[in-house]
């Protein structure tokens, strides 16, 4: 099914974007696998119309339940690529849906691994996206670290280019049951202590005092934040933000971005503000393609 507008992340800027793309008697599908930091707010006293403290566990479902009121479908899920190609391709763990205008809303990722050397090698064998970087890295021995679903979609993405892959999850269990044939990548759950190189990457060292030689590590922690996806598709970003135009609008034609993503005031009032101005600018778009 070709859906009008894709919408990945169900907090405010997500959900607010919705409800004006429904309300436009357009088709439209929201994504998302959690509430992110709303979620897991406690209390919530500064938003316009709540009397009394609210938490952001009840505003998030409110939100929601608002959403499943006008009929628009929401999946659960995590998504762990786009592709472009006229038409959006947003691939899941489980599914790939497509739309002709995708808006991203997913928050941004507020925390990197606390590990030395990743800091230090940014840019000189630390990259946070296979498709944009793979190509640098051909015939070489690379790394992905992380151990879920996004960490898995890009050390595939990384298999048919590099020399080898190992899977490095800092100690953590990697997930399971996704169709992994461990004969392609080499999987190491020893804790990491540092990540070492001259002038770029070319080793990494375990807690045990072991370590692999590695020329590049790809940090793919958790679930792929609008930035990760954005990047993959060419959108332009700028200091873990994602790029937009005074209508929400990315380089990228047909995609929009909204709330946490874009930077500037990360509170509740501005996610909802972008997520009514990406769905308006993402009608209009329609409307005129």
């Amino acid at each position: 099914m070709l859906y009008d507008v894709i919408i990945i992340g169900k907090g405010p800027a997500g959900i607010s974007a919705a409800l004006y793309v429904k309300r436009a008697d357009l088709n439209v599908l929201v994504i998302g696998k959690d509430g992110g930091a709303l979620e897991k707010t406690k209390e919530i006293d500064n938003y316009y119309g709540f009397q009394n403290t609210i938490s952001g566990k009840e505003l998030l479902i409110n939100g929601i339940n608002q959403a499943k009121r006008l009929n628009i479908p929401i999946e659960t899920d995590e998504v762990v690529n786009i592709k472009f190609d006229g038409i959006y391709y947003v691939e899941t763990r489980n599914n790939t849906f497509e739309a002709r205008a995708l808006i991203l809303a997913t928050g941004t990722s507020r925390k990197k691994p606390l590990i030395k050397g990743v800091k230090e090698f940014e840019g000189r064998g630390i990259s946070y996206c296979a498709i944009c970087d793979a190509f640098f890295y051909r015939n070489k021995d690379v790394s992905i670290l992380g151990s879920g679903d996004y960490a898995l979609s890009e050390a595939r993405t990384l298999l048919p280019i590099a020399k080898s892959v190992s899977i490095l999850t800092n100690g953590e269990e990697l997930v399971q049951n996704r169709g992994i044939n461990e004969e392609d990548f080499s999987i190491e759950e020893k804790k990491i202590e540092e990540i070492i190189g001259t002038e770029a990457v070319n080793k990494v060292k375990f807690t045990d005092g072991t370590h692999i030689e590695t020329q590049g590590v790809f940090i793919a922690i958790g679930v792929a934040s609008s930035t990760d996806l954005a990047k993959k598709i060419g959108a332009v970003t700028k200091d873990n933000s994602i790029v937009v135009d005074e209508n929400m609008a990315t380089n990228v034609p047909g995609l929009y971005a909204c709330g946490d993503c874009t930077g500037g005031l990360l509170q509740i009032s501005k996610a909802v503000y972008e997520g009514a101005k990406a769905g308006l600018s993402a009608i209009k778009y329609l409307r005129k393609e």
